[in-house]
């Protein structure tokens, strides 16, 4: 079991992490403050770092605008991934979540002093943030210091002209950008409705995962941003005619990209190799019927990638802690389902419809890890199902 690093100021933390655990054990970076999440958990190769905000050492917010957020968020950030045996140059893929559109800017003439040469992919999205006052919050993985890391880049593409690589490969896994409707040629805006652009998407996918020596075979996790939940229904149509069979995890919320000429953003993440795909078994352990549209979950090697999962019945309906309680019991049943436990959760997404739901959402979270936390980012994002108040997706290594 990882055993969690307790601290009070972050900075002393990593000294202590670096000194205390040889290179390559599996560690969580506590966070400061009473958050039920770590600042990063080091498990399996990679290192997951929570969705992190413009607080100081101590967990207090710090104000101001989006570059000086932006300058403090990337600053912890580099604390943590000195006290992970990393760096921003072994950054592979960043999360980026900007409350305002507006500020996409600013915020990218801060970000791209950070990563001058061969950024992370990166995927960006308009949402709302349970920090009041927080205009940005930046969750990411990244790569140990000895570790490979490659730019993918698709032959006779332009390089984008905002601060990200389309794909960073480390040895069998991919971290693909978020990518929507547009011309890798010249950068140009593909239109179209919800089925043409993600068709655009998917094809500039299967583009990067080409120049990466792979297929959508090797995809197994993704995440969809739709601005328009009612046409949920044509992406899935256009979505499920890549994956012959056993489908990527995947979670899909409403969420807005960069461009408002976009309605669609797709993120995935491949790994070479033989997988197993696995279904949520029922409550009394007996098989469900698997979705066309996604994998419960997909294990490979030594990780467990698991979809977005919703706790929705009728007896909890508009009870966002309920909800919560039972969306954490169908995810341990995937869990052990798959030979997996709490103890190897490494990082998480919450997404929650109403942020208000935060409080109660993370009483529910803390009944089922204690004090031994995953990385974590918590946004508001509008869920597919209607009658949903929250949902959690997760990466579980042993």
């Amino acid at each position: 079991m990882r055993k969690p690093v307790p601290l009070l100021i972050l900075c002393v933390a990593a000294l202590e992490i670096s000194a205390m655990q040889p290179a390559g054990n599996d560690v969580r970076i506590g966070a400061p403050g009473n958050r039920p999440y770590s600042a990063a958990v080091k498990a399996g190769g990679f290192i997951y770092v929570s969705g992190t905000v413009s607080i100081d050492d101590r967990g207090a917010f710090v104000g101001g605008d989006i570059k000086a957020q932006t300058r403090r968020a990337l600053g912890r950030i580099t604390t943590i991934l000195h006290g992970a045996e990393s760096d921003l140059a072994h950054v592979a893929s960043v999360q980026v979540y900007i409350k305002h559109a507006t500020d996409f800017a600013a915020f990218n003439e801060v970000y791209r002093t950070y990563f001058p040469k061969e950024p992370p992919a990166r995927t960006t999205v308009e949402v709302d943030l349970p920090t009041s006052g927080a205009l940005v919050e930046i969750a990411l993985v990244a790569i140990p210091k000895r570790g490979e890391r490659k730019v993918i880049h698709p032959p006779g593409w332009m390089q984008s002209p905002n601060p990200y690589s389309y794909g960073i490969k480390s040895g069998d896994t991919l971290f693909l950008a978020g990518l929507v409707s547009r011309n890798g040629k010249d950068n140009s805006v593909v239109a179209g409705d919800m089925k043409a652009q993600t068709r655009t998407v998917l094809e500039n996918a299967r583009a990067i995962l080409a120049a990466a020596g792979m297929t959508y075979r090797d995809v197994v996790s993704s995440r969809v941003y739709v601005t328009d939940a009612a046409a949920f229904q044509d992406m899935n149509e256009v979505y499920r005619s890549y994956f012959a069979s056993d489908p990527p995890a995947r979670a899909t919320v409403r969420a807005g990209p960069m461009n408002s000429q976009n309605v669609v953003e797709i993120t995935m993440l491949a790994v070479a190799g033989e997988r197993r795909a696995f279904t949520t078994p029922t409550a009394d352990g007996s098989a469900a019927r698997p979705n066309p549209n996604l994998s419960s979950a997909i294990a490979i090697g030594n990780r467990l990638y698991l979809s977005g999962m919703l706790g929705s019945t009728d007896a909890n309906k508009g009870d966002a802690k309920a909800q919560t309680r039972e969306t954490l019991v169908r995810i341990g049943r995937t869990l052990n389902g798959a030979g997996f436990d709490w103890k190897d959760v490494a990082d998480a997404v919450v997404y929650l419809p109403d942020i208000r739901d935060y409080g109660v959402m993370n009483e529910a979270y803390r009944e089922v890890f204690g004090g031994d936390y995953p990385a974590r980012a918590t946004v508001q994002a509008g869920l597919m199902n209607p009658a949903g108040r929250v949902e959690i997706m997760m990466v579980a290594t042993k």
